[in-house]
């Protein structure tokens, strides 16, 4: 940055920061979830969903970062194209489980692959440490245990 335009609050404000990171490391891997026929959401969910145990539908929301009916209406496409069925949860008649098909698993296991290289890439100018820090740390931050 130049000194001639003096520090910038997006600079340095975690946010922006964060955002941009996003970006980055999605901008480019878009491209494989768009080449399998999926959007953003559904690769999200897929990737939630291929080595989850079977999840509540405003669990699958908050994990994958969008709203319910969002996620509730995604779902009922998602069943009908085979990538996902429903079930009951044994332990509340009420609440209806979502779980990856073997097909839907079938689909996104490619897409893992890509996205555990492509992740390797963008961080391979971070020591081994500092890559296992920033890990825990945005976990941290999201108040998820790792």
């Amino acid at each position: 940055m130049s000194e001639a335009r003096g520090h910038r609050f997006v600079d340095e404000y975690l946010g922006y920061l964060l955002g941009q990171a996003n970006h980055a490391l999605y901008k480019d891997f878009d491209s494989h979830v768009r080449a399998a026929g999926l959007s953003s959401v559904e690769w999200r969910v897929l990737a939630t969903l291929h080595d989850s145990p079977p999840l509540a539908i405003n669990q699958l929301a908050h994990d994958v970062l969008s709203k319910q009916p969002t996620v509730t209406k995604l779902v009922q496409r998602m069943c009908e194209q085979g990538w996902l069925a429903l079930q009951a949860d044994a332990g509340d008649q009420r609440r209806t489980l979502v779980t990856a098909t073997p097909a839907g698993k079938r689909l996104v296991r490619p897409l893992l692959q890509k996205a555990r290289s492509h992740e390797a890439a963008m961080l391979q100018a971070l020591p081994a440490t500092e890559r296992t820090a920033l890990k825990k740390l945005l976990a941290k931050l999201a108040q998820r245990p790792q």
